[in-house]
């Protein structure tokens, strides 16, 4: 499969359905009245990350991308059916720009992010929606909002958790094809690799991706050979392995030719923690591996790691030195996650559907105890005696009559302690029994 990190594509959304003007006419219903339904609501737009896909190929050749729009109504106060949605499959860390290609729109860089691009049109209502006391026999309907539509500019960076920098043929297809079961192309000439290779890297106990990134050469910022096209698939990688050919003369400059190519580039990339190694050290002479490690160390700063990705010399030392970059990062994100603000609880039914498109429209009602809900429950007899008493104190004062209450006598209690229950009336039978016996 080819390999596309950039596509232009055209989307338009499903227009809403026109309402329907009807009116009922059956046989012994003499005032029908009208009877149109409302509109469909048209499809929307909608772009999906998923995790079968890691290129933006399909792209190339579906460039317009269109929803269904809704039905119109029909009699008997029927609604149109709405028209189905237009999903956008995109590989995971696409991200979405306008058709200026600057402006960014969304940023999908997790499995299963949705987001919608373009919103269906509403349906129309029917003149069944406009009948009042005043109007009982409307004969308008309105029509369905119109579809959006725009062009977006489709971006790829690949998830990685490192990449490989470097100049043309300085070993990194043969480093990743060493370390980890991808295979590709690797020969004796420049420009061998053209697009990013992805590879999944296993050691100790930490498993990463890495990413091989076409080589770089002077002037790169300004298009000269592949250009820095592909750096922009770097910018999320927690670590860069720069490997400098060590069978080469200048090591010093050729390394500082790559970082001035990142610098130029931007975007943070030449702030990321940089591991070098001097690659190609096993057809280099033991009196000369020292110079050039002991230059490049002076270049960059720092330690510079001696491997040999044919022979495999040194390369573990290297791989540890990742894992440990990556561990680090993937720590401080699981700390950033673990203490970051919870996600805000969607209230109206936009900010439902912003979230989740499934949503239903009536959230589940709640039971709390509010304020008013506590005001308005019942008293008991001992919140009443109490006011009882305030109210004969007023009316002592006052001299009103009205305000005068009588005081709640508390219930009579058994031997128990409990409340005695009130008797039951007796029947006719019974009183008439009592009054003889009184007799």
């Amino acid at each position: 499969m080819k390999f596309l990190d950039v596509a232009k594509v055209y989307a338009q959304s499903g227009a809403g359905g026109n309402g329907c003007i009807a009116f009922r006419r059956e046989k012994f219903i003499e005032y029908g009245g009208p009877y149109g339904g409302d509109g469909g609501r048209g499809g929307d737009v909608i772009a999906e990350a998923v995790e079968s896909l890691n290129t933006l190929i399909d792209y190339r050749f579906q460039q317009h991308v269109k929803a269904k729009s809704g039905e119109g109504g029909k009699g008997k106060v029927m609604t149109g059916a709405g028209g189905a949605d237009a999903v956008m499959k995109v590989p995971v860390g696409t991200q979405i720009y306008e058709e200026d290609g600057e402006s960014l729109i969304a940023d999908l860089a997790t499995v299963g992010m949705r987001v919608r691009l373009l919103k269906g049109g509403n349906g129309g209502f029917g003149n069944h929606h406009f009948k009042s006391a005043t109007n009982q026999a409307p004969e308008f309907a309105l029509p369905g909002q119109p579809a959006q539509e725009q062009t977006f500019i489709l971006k790829l960076k690949l998830i990685a958790d490192s990449g490989l920098i470097g100049m043309p043929n300085a070993g990194k297809s043969s480093f990743l094809s060493r370390v980890s079961a991808a295979k590709p192309k690797i020969a004796d000439y420049p420009f061998t690799t053209l697009e990013p290779q992805l590879g999944v890297v296993k050691i100790d106990e930490t498993d990463f991706v890495l990413a091989d990134l076409p080589g770089l050469i002077e002037g790169a910022h300004e298009g000269v050979g592949l250009g820095d096209r592909f750096l922009g698939h770097a910018e999320r990688c927690a670590s860069i392995l720069h490997l400098v050919d060590g069978t080469g003369d200048a090591i010093a400059k050729t390394y500082k030719t790559i970082r001035v190519e990142l610098e130029a580039y931007g975007h943070g990339l030449d702030q990321k923690p940089e591991i070098v190694a001097l690659n190609k050290v096993d057809a280099i002479p033991a009196a000369q591996l020292a110079k050039k490690r002991a230059a490049l160390e002076k270049a960059c700063g720092h330690k510079v790691h001696v491997i040999s990705g044919v022979t495999g010399e040194g390369i573990t030392t290297v791989l540890r030195a990742m894992a440990q970059e990556i561990n680090q990062r993937r720590l401080a994100r699981a700390e950033e996650a673990r203490y970051a603000r919870p996600a805000p609880v969607a209230r109206s039914r936009s900010e439902r559907q912003s979230v989740n498109f499934k949503a239903p429209v009536v959230p589940k009602a709640r039971i709390t105890s509010s304020p008013a809900v506590k005001a308005a429950a019942p008293t008991t007899a001992r919140t009443l005696a109490p006011m009882a008493k305030a109210k004969a104190k007023a009316a002592r004062k006052m001299g009103n009559a009205k305000l005068k209450t009588k005081a709640v006598k508390p219930k009579a209690k058994g031997p128990t302690g409990r409340a005695k229950a009130k008797p039951r009336p007796l029947s006719k039978t019974a009183q008439r029994a009592k009054k003889k016996q009184r007799r």
